[in-house]
């Protein structure tokens, strides 16, 4: 399912299946809406509303996991999402530099989608891999050691 595609009805029907695989169980709540992220691209309203009937929890505590961790998105966000990490690790290991690279590459700043709808840039405060900052992560692909002048190679295997 694409983000053009998306209608209430099946972003419904997305929250069911969902919950559903996971149990319908209020301890799986992350897993569910990570796979619905994952699948939509984002978590619309009607997917939140549709988890919180299933699990029989009310929306707002749907919501409060949904906008807690970096890694969910309740706005529509481009086909690849970038996390980049702003810790101080990264930056003392050269992310401000890749930093700005990635910002000039793609012409966004934190939080913007590209107009085309292809990047979402996104920072984070740690990714957890300090040992190899500056760290980057496109959809599920992790990049560590990343200089700035690998940023224009890492972005084009997304094309």
């Amino acid at each position: 399912m694409t983000v053009e595609t998306v209608n209430d009805t099946a972003v419904r029907q997305t929250a069911r299946e969902s919950a559903r695989k996971h149990g319908a169980l209020r301890e799986e709540l992350i897993p569910i809406l990570n796979e619905i992220n994952r699948k939509i691209g984002y978590l619309p309203s009607a997917a939140l509303e549709e988890v919180a009937a299933e699990l029989q929890v009310a929306k707002s505590q749907v919501f409060s996991v949904a906008t807690f961790y970096q890694m969910l998105s309740t706005v529509e966000t481009g086909r690849h999402v970038i996390l980049f990490c702003e810790s101080a690790p990264c930056h003392v290991s050269g992310g401000r530099e890749v930093w700005r690279r990635l910002r000039d590459e793609l012409k966004l700043e934190p939080g913007q989608t590209s107009p085309d709808k292809k990047w979402t840039l996104v920072t984070v405060s740690c990714l957890g891999v300090c040992g190899v900052g500056p760290v980057l992560v496109v959809d599920d692909d992790m990049y560590g050691n990343v200089t700035p002048e690998m940023i224009p190679d890492i972005l084009a295997r997304y094309n």
